[in-house]
This record gives C-alpha cells, sequence and structure tokens, in this order.
C-alpha cells in the first residue's frame, strides 16, 4: 500500500529501494525489496527464496512534486529529488528522465538525481505532466530498477485578470420601470484553478452608471437602481462594471466591460395639439376627397405608443368634411367630403380629437390620452362653370319627327351670385353625324337631319353651357336620345332564294321554304304574311302556303315539268308585316327544272352544262398552257434583246470620271483661261501643290483654301478616299458644328487687291455704285470690267 501517493503505482514500485525529497517538505522513507535478479549479489541470490515468503519493503519514496508557475528566476528552478537505496553516492547509478517535458522543459542530473525545470511554466498553459524515472547501472546500462511513473503538477499563482469574454453588452429595459428590474448579467471568466486559493473567485462592482444601475457582486447581475427614469429625459447609459478576482481583496487582479443600456419606450405621455385653434380654407370647386389641411398632435413617445386616431367630434361640417390618419407621419388630413358650394355656406367649423390608440393601465393616472383643437374653414368663391339642372338627360323620338321639332329644353344656370347670361352648344365630337341642334340662347335641342332607327338608334350627345361674360367657363350634361322605332322598312326575303323541281315531280310536292326579315322592330313583334302576287294568283304550276309562323311552303300544283319545253319559271311572292301602316314587298322565287333520279336526287338542270366540260375539257386545259408557253418565251426574247442593246459602259484609262469636280489653286483668268487647274489636284490635292503650273502672263494672287486645310490622312489617287479622308477631319474635330456637310466659307478678298467680292455690305442702288475700280485689277478682270462697263483712265472701254 501506498501511503503518501496514488495506489495505482505501487506494482512498478515494488522491488525500488529510492528516496524522494519534495523541496524539504516531506521526507518519507519506506524500503520493498528488490525483485531483480541482476541487480543482487550471489549471497543474497541464496537467501532469496527465504525473503520471498517474508513482508517486503519498497526501494521508492514517491508523490506527486509540486512546482509554481510563472517562476521568473535566471537559475533554473529546482523541482525534486530521485534517489535509489541502491544508489552508495559513488556515481555508479544514472538516473534517466522520460515522458512529457523530458529534456525540454525537465532536466534531470543523472548523478544526483535532482530535478529541475528549465523553462517558464504556466498553469493555464498546461496544469501537469507525466515523467517516468529509471535507475541505471552506469557502467552497464543495465536497469538497476523497474522504470517507475510519478506527476508533476503545476501550482496556480494569480496571475490573470478576469475577462468578459462577451462583452461590451447592449441591453433595454422599459422605462419607468421598478427599482430592482433586472437589465442583463454579465459574466466575467478567470484562468486561474478555481480550486486553488482565492484567485479565480470573482467579484463584481459598478464604476459607471450610479445611480441609475446596480450590480449584483457575486452573480453580476445588473438592476435598476433608480425609479421613474425616463426616456424623453435621457435615454443612453453607459455603464462600466469591474470583475476583480481574489474575492475584491487588495492586490487582485481586475478586468471592466461596458454595457450600453438604452431605455425603451412605454405610452407614458399623452398626446397634445400645439395648436388650439386652425384656420384653413378651401376653394368650392375643390373635387370630393380634395385636401383641406393637415393637423398634427404631438406624443413624447415613439413607435406605436406614438400613433394617433384623428375623429371629427363636433361642429357644422361633419357631413361635409372627413378626417383621416396618415400612419407614416401621424398627422390628420382633413378632406371634402361633399361638394362644397360658397352660394350656400361660406365657413365650417370643426372640433378635432387626437388619441392614442395603444394605452397602458399602469399609466392611466397619467392621462387622458387624448386632446382636441378648433378648425376652422373657410369656403372661397370661384367662378364656376354652369351648371344643368338636372344633370343627366334622357329623350324618347320617333325617327320620323321632321327637321328642326324641338325634342328637349336644356336648362343650365350660373351657380354664381353674379349669375351670367348663358350661351348653349352641342359639342360636335359628341354628334359627329350633325343630327341634332340647340338653340344657343333658350337651350331648345332641335333635329337637325331625319333620324332613321335602323342606322343608329341611340345618339349620346353633349350639351355644352358657356358664361357670356367668361367663356372659359364651360359646363356640360349628356344627353342620350333613343330613336323610336317607326314602320318604315317593308319585309323582304331572308336572303335569295332559288328552287329546283324535278322532271319527275308530282302535284303537291314541296320545293322550297322561304322566310323573312325587317328592319324595323314592332314593340308587339315581327310576323309576316304570304301570298302570291296578284299577276300570280292563277299559277297553273306553282302555289304558296302560309305557314303563320313567318314561313311559307311552296308546293308543286302539277306534275310533267319538262327541260325542253321551259327550264327557268320565276314566282312572285308579295310578304306584308303586321305594322300601321301595313307595308309589303314582292320578292321573286327562281325555280329550276331538273332531271333527277328516281329517289329525287338532282342529276342535271341544264343538258349542255355536263356535255360541254366533257368536250372542252382537254382543249381548254392545251389552249391555256400553250398560252402560258408563248408568254413565257415572249417574256424571256424580250429581256434577252433589252440586255443586247445595253452598251457597257467602258472607262478609258485616259478618260477621268472627275472632271465635273473643279478645283482652283488660284484664281481663274476669265473665259479664255484653259489651264488654270490642273487636274492632278483631284487625285491628289498635296501632290497637286508640287507639280501646279506656273502662268507666265500672271501670278497667283488668291491661293485656294484646300491648301490651307489641314491633311491628317494619307489620301489614295481617287476623290473616294479624298471624301473619306475629309469626313475623318470633320470628325475628329471637336471644334466643328455638328453637321454632316461641313463648309468653309471665307472672305474672298484677304491678301488681294480686289479685296472682299461679297455683296453684303454693297450699296442697295446700282445708281451709287461705281465699278471704276476693276479696271485696276488687272487682265484677269478685262471681262467683267467690260460687263460694267468700267473705262479706264483714257476713257475707252478695254
Amino acid at each position: 500500500m501506498w501511503t503518501s501517493g496514488r495506489m495505482s503505482n505501487a506494482k512498478n514500485l515494488l522491488g525500488l529501494g529510492v528516496s524522494l525529497y519534495f523541496l524539504g517538505l516531506m521526507d518519507l522513507t519506506t524500503t520493498v525489496l528488490s525483485g531483480s535478479a541482476r541487480s543482487l549479489t550471489e549471497g543474497q541470490e541464496d537467501n532469496l527464496s527465504d525473503k520471498l515468503h517474508q513482508r517486503m519493503k519498497r526501494s521508492w519514496v514517491w508523490n506527486q512534486f509540486f512546482v509554481l508557475e510563472e517562476y521568473t528566476g535566471t537559475d533554473p528552478l529546482y523541482v525534486g529529488k530521485l534517489h535509489s537505496d541502491m544508489d552508495r553516492g559513488d556515481g555508479s547509478i544514472k538516473y534517466i528522465l522520460s515522458g512529457e517535458g523530458a529534456g525540454i522543459v525537465f532536466t534531470i542530473d543523472d548523478t544526483t538525481g535532482d530535478i529541475h525545470a528549465i523553462q517558464r511554466l504556466d498553469r493555464e498553459e498546461r496544469s501537469q505532466y507525466t515523467l517516468r524515472a529509471q535507475a541505471l547501472d552506469r557502467r552497464t546500462g543495465r536497469p538497476m530498477e523497474p522504470e517507475s511513473e510519478f506527476i508533476i503538477k503545476i501550482q496556480d499563482i494569480n496571475d490573470n485578470e478576469p475577462k468578459f469574454l462577451d462583452g461590451p453588452y447592449v441591453a433595454s429595459v422599459p422605462e419607468m420601470s421598478p427599482v430592482g428590474t433586472s437589465v442583463i448579467q454579465v459574466t466575467a471568466t478567470d484562468a486561474d484553478d478555481p480550486t486553488y486559493g482565492n484567485s479565480a473567485r470573482v467579484v463584481y462592482s459598478i464604476l459607471q452608471g450610479q445611480p441609475y444601475f446596480s450590480v449584483d457582486s457575486r452573480t453580476g447581475l445588473i438592476r435598476t437602481a433608480l425609479m421613474n427614469m425616463d426616456r424623453e429625459a435621457k435615454e443612453y447609459y453607459e455603464v462600466i462594471i469591474q470583475a476583480k478576482d481574489m474575492g475584491g481583496q487588495l492586490g487582485g487582479l481586475a478586468g471592466t466591460t461596458t454595457v450600453n443600456i438604452t431605455l425603451s419606450d412605454v405610452n407614458d405621455n399623452p398626446p397634445r395639439f400645439p395648436q388650439k385653434h386652425y384656420q384653413m380654407s378651401v376653394l368650392e370647386s375643390a373635387p370630393v376627397s380634395s385636401t383641406v389641411g393637415r393637423v398634427v398632435a404631438k406624443d413624447l413617445d415613439e413607435g406605436i405608443n406614438a400613433e394617433m386616431k384623428y375623429s371629427l367630434v363636433d361642429g357644422d361640417g361633419l357631413d361635409v368634411f372627413d378626417i383621416n390618419t396618415d400612419p407614416n407621419y401621424q398627422v390628420g388630413i382633413i378632406t371634402v367630403r361633399k361638394p362644397l358650394s360658397f352660394e350656400s355656406k361660406k365657413s365650417y367649423t370643426l372640433k378635432v380629437e387626437g388619441a392614442n390608440p395603444h394605452l397602458e393601465m399602469r399609466f392611466l393616472n397619467l392621462g387622458p390620452f387624448r386632446d382636441t383643437t378648433t378648425v376652422h374653414i373657410s369656403v372661397e368663391d370661384v367662378d364656376e362653370p354652369p351648371v344643368f339642372e338636372p344633370s343627366f338627360y334622357f329623350v324618347e323620338v320617333p325617327e320620323d319627327v321632321e327637321i328642326g321639332t324641338t325634342i328637349q329644353i336644356i336648362s343650365a344656370r350660373d351657380p354664381d351670385v353674379t349669375n351670367n347670361s348663358i350661351r348653349y352648344s352641342i359639342d360636335r365630337s359628341s354628334d359627329p353625324g350633325r343630327f341634332f341642334y340647340v338653340d344657343i340662347t333658350s337651350g331648345a335641342l332641335m333635329t337637325a337631319r331625319p333620324l332613321d332607327r335602323e342606322d343608329v338608334s341611340w345618339h349620346n350627345i353633349t350639351v355644352l353651357a358657356v358664361e357670356l361674360n367668361n367663356p372659359s367657363q364651360v359646363g356640360s350634361v349628356s344627353v342620350t336620345v333613343k330613336v323610336l322605332d317607326v314602320n318604315d322598312n317593308a319585309p323582304e326575303f331572308a336572303r335569295f332564294y332559288e328552287a329546283f323541281v324535278c322532271e319527275n315531280a308530282k302535284a303537291g310536292q314541296l320545293i322550297q321554304t322561304v322566310s323573312a326579315i325587317d328592319r324595323d322592330d314592332p314593340q308587339e313583334g315581327q310576323h309576316f304574311y304570304y301570298s302570291l302576287a296578284p299577276e300570280a294568283a292563277n299559277n297553273p304550276n306553282f302555289t304558296l302556303r302560309d305557314n303563320q309562323d313567318n314561313t311559307a311552303w311552296i308546293l308543286t300544283r302539277r306534275s310533267g315539268f319538262r327541260q325542253h319545253e321551259q327550264n327557268t319559271f320565276y314566282l312572285p311572292i308579295l310578304i306584308s308585316d303586321n305594322g300601321r301602316p301595313v307595308l309589303s314587298s314582292t320578292g321573286t322565287l327562281t325555280v329550276h327544272v331538273c332531271s333527277c333520279d328516281d329517289d329525287g336526287m338532282v342529276m342535271s338542270c341544264n343538258a349542255e352544262a355536263y356535255a360541254l366540260p366533257v368536250s372542252l375539257s382537254r382543249g381548254a386545259l392545251i389552249a391555256i398552257l400553250a398560252c402560258i408557253f408563248v408568254l413565257l418565251v415572249l417574256v424571256l426574247l424580250i429581256l434577252s434583246m433589252r440586255r443586247q442593246r445595253k452598251q457597257p459602259y467602258i472607262i478609258d484609262e485616259e478618260e477621268n470620271i472627275h472632271e465635273n469636280i473643279v478645283r482652283y489653286d488660284d484664281e481663274g483668268g476669265g473665259e479664255e483661261d484653259t489651264e488654270a487647274f490642273d487636274i492632278a489636284a483631284m487625285w491628289n490635292p498635296r501632290e497637286a501643290q508640287l507639280v501646279v503650273k506656273n502662268r507666265q502672263d500672271m501670278l497667283p494672287e488668291i491661293e485656294s483654301l484646300s491648301r490651307y486645310v489641314p491633311q491628317a490622312c494619307v489620301m489614295d489617287n481617287n476623290v473616294h478616299n479624298y471624301v473619306l479622308a475629309k469626313l475623318y477631319e470633320a470628325d475628329m474635330d471637336l471644334w466643328a458644328p455638328p453637321f454632316d456637310s461641313l463648309q468653309t466659307y471665307m472672305f474672298e478678298g484677304n491678301g488681294s487687291v480686289a479685296e472682299s467680292l461679297s455683296s453684303l455690305q454693297s450699296v442697295t442702288t446700282d445708281s451709287d455704285q461705281s465699278y471704276d475700280y476693276l479696271t485696276d485689277w488687272g487682265p484677269r478682270f478685262k471681262k467683267l470690267a467690260e460687263m460694267y462697263g468700267a473705262t479706264d483712265s483714257s476713257g475707252a472701254l478695254w
């Protein structure tokens, strides 16, 4: 049994004789007989069998080693000493240390067995080390004792301050909360050993935030410490909490954290109107639902506690005005509920109430949570358009009414006090057919054109009323005219009827059923009567039967019809309606005689109609194809001839197609000058300046503007590329006008003895203008001087 250490190491310690000294704190010695035969003398071997039956002593003295952390000395820290009973002090025993930290953190003197720590120890990083020790024969290297395990524990010192791992904290508590209301609990953690001393015993205190809040020194729970804390007075608080170890004693380490506490709002402030009287005005022409004005009740609370509900509680305009609450801005919006009239009532008084819909029972004593204000609304007069009475007209008129008949009197009045005169007219966009006319002064609505219900049965027109003194004020009214039906249309066949009768038909056989339509629409409904026309009343071939359901049957009166005798019959039928007056019309039924089979199926109604297609179908087909073929040949021939007549346009290499574009590098010499330009200038303006021919009889006085135009691109020998280059120059010029074509003009006279040739600054009459100066311009302007009658100094014309 162990007396000073752990029992689990007893088996490993049997047979060892080592003394362990713990820094002078302990000196426990127990001897155990060694069980290693190799470490015994020969005399001892003889007595081994006897000694095994005796009580054996342990050769090691064991317990845990303890060493303080954070040693700051310069020398290695002495931990303890290992000693074997077989060590006689002659250095024959060699001690070896292995395990966690051996040779790195801990070393052992292999002769004395002293253990030292060579590195700084930190219990928060590692609290203990498990090591193994062994005693060897220094000469042979054989183990003198079995390997044994021991533990070195790091003793804690107060070297870590408490830390708030979750800080800083954010919390909120309702305003007006009772004293002692829990706000938030803060927790500090100390990395020191909580089982050793008071190094990890934390005590909380408040450094900032008094007298509003307090903290429980043991749990870190923050509570309110002051009653009636008002959010409207102060909303945010910064509280600093300290956590100190060593139970808060002097010398303990401390850590702090910040707790930001916000007072949340409660409904403890009633709403109040900043004004007890509001004055508003509204035009009498304001439409329904338009805004008159706004009222607002101030509430120091926020969110749901500041929500308002406005209502009209009293006044003489409760049925004329209404109030709604804007949920975004919590204002009351007064709107028009009914049309206003300055002439009827000029002002209204309203009593408006604003109240909190969400109340808290514990704060009702601070109320009432409602307030009222008075609103005076003045109705302003405007020049209103004429008003029709009634506001809608419905007129029924028969379609046979005569032109100029008055069908309705339209009446309008000026609602203003001035009561201006009214002039009436019809909005022609509502009556494009101009069927009606209204008298300009009386408002009498009359027909202007014949009405036809069958064409237009309803007319929706708009009558306008304009004030005589203010034509901008226009009123309108809708007039719906229903055109009533008059029996003015005779019935007629619903469609074209064509019947067939077989040659073998019998007398009384039905060959056709006919029906009629009538564009009229009588109130009692349509009813038609059928009969044969008077001229066919005694028709020997066919007869008619009226079915009294707006249809009639056509029957054969005899049999024995023959195509070769008569193949078509025309039967006139008289159709009458039930209107007043009765109208009728005559329709003709065409009856064809046809050959039929035994079942009455029509085979042929014209013998030649079937023979002709049989005999001509193949020939007609051949003729059509031949015509198409001939037409195609003619078209191809014409196209071929036209192509042959066209002569290809061959360009002679010596012929230049750009001669219609002439570019001058100097002033022309008149009609006799044929060498004023070189065509090479059209090919390359740059080279043209070098190869231009110098005239012998004159020197150029006015140079071409083109030689001063910058040439930004290399020109090819064609006009197309030259134009493209000029276009590129215009596009790259930031100061050029934004036009597709850029024309550059300059004063012709700059640098010339002729000065400007522009007529913009010339005199207005020819009589005041003298052209004698043309004689001084030289031979080039001789023709021009002759045209204007200029003479030389001798008085003779050139």
